[in-house]
Protein backbone atom coordinates (compact mmCIF):
# COMPACT_ATOMS: atom_id res chain seq x y z
CA UNK A 1 0.00 0.00 0.00
CA UNK A 2 1.24 3.70 -0.96
CA UNK A 3 0.46 6.76 1.60
CA UNK A 4 -1.83 7.85 -1.31
CA UNK A 5 -3.93 4.95 -1.08
CA UNK A 6 -5.13 5.61 1.96
CA UNK A 7 -6.68 8.96 0.50
CA UNK A 8 -8.20 7.89 -2.21
CA UNK A 9 -11.57 9.58 -3.21
CA UNK A 10 -11.06 12.35 -0.13
CA UNK A 11 -9.35 15.48 -2.10
CA UNK A 12 -8.92 17.66 1.04
CA UNK A 13 -7.76 15.09 3.23
CA UNK A 14 -5.33 14.34 0.33
CA UNK A 15 -4.20 18.11 0.15
CA UNK A 16 -4.29 18.49 4.35
CA UNK A 17 -1.58 14.84 4.24
CA UNK A 18 0.57 16.41 1.45
CA UNK A 19 0.45 19.84 3.46
CA UNK A 20 1.83 17.82 6.52
CA UNK A 21 4.23 16.02 4.28
CA UNK A 22 5.47 18.70 2.76
CA UNK A 23 6.06 20.21 6.64
CA UNK A 24 8.06 16.87 7.13
CA UNK A 25 10.00 17.17 4.56
CA UNK A 26 11.42 20.16 5.22
CA UNK A 27 12.17 19.63 9.01
CA UNK A 28 14.67 16.86 7.45
CA UNK A 29 14.50 13.74 6.28
CA UNK A 30 11.78 10.56 6.84
CA UNK A 31 9.90 7.57 5.80
CA UNK A 32 6.37 7.70 5.50
CA UNK A 33 4.84 4.21 5.70
CA UNK A 34 1.40 3.15 4.72
CA UNK A 35 -0.66 0.69 6.55
CA UNK A 36 -4.17 0.21 6.05
CA UNK A 37 -5.44 2.87 8.96
CA UNK A 38 -2.43 5.57 8.52
CA UNK A 39 0.56 6.99 6.84
CA UNK A 40 3.13 7.28 10.01
CA UNK A 41 6.44 9.56 9.51
CA UNK A 42 9.84 7.89 10.83
CA UNK A 43 13.18 8.69 11.45
CA UNK A 44 14.43 5.49 13.57
CA UNK A 45 11.09 5.46 15.06
CA UNK A 46 7.77 6.77 14.43
CA UNK A 47 7.12 10.62 15.39
CA UNK A 48 3.74 11.34 13.47
CA UNK A 49 1.04 9.67 11.59
CA UNK A 50 -2.12 11.38 9.58
CA UNK A 51 -5.06 9.36 9.36
CA UNK A 52 -9.08 9.81 8.52
CA UNK A 53 -11.25 9.64 11.18
CA UNK A 54 -14.10 8.59 9.27
CA UNK A 55 -13.01 4.75 8.73
CA UNK A 56 -13.27 4.80 12.83
CA UNK A 57 -16.25 7.12 14.16
CA UNK A 58 -19.39 9.25 13.22
CA UNK A 59 -20.67 12.96 13.17
CA UNK A 60 -18.89 15.95 12.51
CA UNK A 61 -15.27 14.94 11.53
CA UNK A 62 -12.20 16.76 10.42
CA UNK A 63 -11.48 15.31 7.10
CA UNK A 64 -7.83 14.61 8.67
CA UNK A 65 -6.41 13.75 12.40
CA UNK A 66 -2.47 14.53 13.06
CA UNK A 67 -0.80 12.31 15.79
CA UNK A 68 1.99 13.46 17.15
CA UNK A 69 4.33 11.59 19.24
CA UNK A 70 6.54 13.30 21.85
CA UNK A 71 7.96 12.60 24.91
CA UNK A 72 6.39 15.83 26.77
CA UNK A 73 2.77 16.47 27.61
CA UNK A 74 2.19 19.93 25.22
CA UNK A 75 -0.30 21.90 27.32
CA UNK A 76 -1.81 24.08 24.38
CA UNK A 77 -5.35 23.51 23.82
CA UNK A 78 -5.15 23.08 20.16
CA UNK A 79 -4.60 19.29 20.47
CA UNK A 80 -8.17 17.54 20.53
CA UNK A 81 -6.80 14.87 23.29
CA UNK A 82 -3.73 13.83 24.61
CA UNK A 83 -2.68 10.36 25.65
CA UNK A 84 0.21 8.56 27.21
CA UNK A 85 -0.11 5.37 26.02
CA UNK A 86 3.46 4.12 27.95
CA UNK A 87 5.50 6.16 30.61
CA UNK A 88 6.72 9.47 29.13
CA UNK A 89 5.28 9.04 25.74
CA UNK A 90 2.45 11.15 24.87
CA UNK A 91 0.44 10.85 21.79
CA UNK A 92 -1.20 14.32 20.96
CA UNK A 93 -3.96 14.16 18.35
CA UNK A 94 -4.88 17.54 16.48
CA UNK A 95 -7.43 17.73 13.74
CA UNK A 96 -7.02 19.68 10.62
CA UNK A 97 -9.69 20.99 8.69
CA UNK A 98 -7.90 22.51 5.79
CA UNK A 99 -4.47 23.21 4.14
CA UNK A 100 -3.70 25.73 6.26
CA UNK A 101 -4.02 24.22 9.67
CA UNK A 102 -0.32 22.73 8.98
CA UNK A 103 1.02 25.86 10.23
CA UNK A 104 3.62 26.72 12.40
CA UNK A 105 2.50 25.34 15.80
CA UNK A 106 1.94 22.19 13.79
CA UNK A 107 5.60 21.90 12.12
CA UNK A 108 6.90 23.33 15.60
CA UNK A 109 5.78 19.99 16.94
CA UNK A 110 6.91 17.75 14.13
CA UNK A 111 10.22 19.33 14.26
CA UNK A 112 10.70 18.49 18.03
CA UNK A 113 8.94 14.79 17.47
CA UNK A 114 11.04 14.35 14.55
CA UNK A 115 14.37 15.28 16.81
CA UNK A 116 13.49 13.28 19.66
CA UNK A 117 12.84 9.82 17.17
CA UNK A 118 16.32 8.73 16.46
Amino acid sequence: MKPEDIFDGRPQARAIHEAVRAAVARIGPAEARASKSQVAFYRSHPFAATWVPEQYLKGDLAPVVLSVFLRRRDASDRWKQVVEPAKGRFTHHVELRHVSDVDDFVERRLAEAWAEAV
